[in-house]
């Protein structure tokens, strides 16, 4: 994979641009039992998931996968990481907590955030 800054500066703009616009959506569908246990274990909401999307830079990319679901196989999916601080829920402790972050931008510029929780592996970081 051969990307420049650049490109991944120009394709977070649009992602954030639909973010601000509330052209988004966090998948919370059973197979997404990681993205539902990030905000089951920490003290986080929504506006709270939308502020760390719209903090986002290019050298917390990490990767361009391919979907591999049926269908879907022209699709990229890019994967970010971020090390937030969050407070756990059962708990008095504010840790932090690095995400894995994947989302998709479709043609008419809405983003589907597939994956929004704790890293289960460290990311490589592109840029860094």
């Amino acid at each position: 994979m051969n990307l420049d800054k650049k490109d991944i500066e120009q394709y977070l703009s649009e992602v954030k641009k639909a973010v601000e616009n509330d052209r988004y959506r966090l998948d919370w569908n059973a197979k997404r039992q990681d993205n539902i246990n990030l905000f089951l274990d920490y003290v986080i909401d929504e506006a709270k998931a939308k502020e760390i999307l719209l903090c986002l830079t290019v050298m917390d990319f990490s990767e361009i996968l391919q979907n591999e679901h049926k269908g879907f196989e022209h699709e990229n999916l890019y994967v970010f990481g971020k090390d937030v601080t969050l407070l756990e829920r059962n708990g008095t402790e504010e840790k932090t907590v690095s995400l894995y972050i994947k989302f998709n931008k479709l043609e008419n510029c809405f983003v589907i955030v597939i994956s929004f929780h704790e890293q289960k592996h460290l990311l490589t970081y592109y840029f860094k």
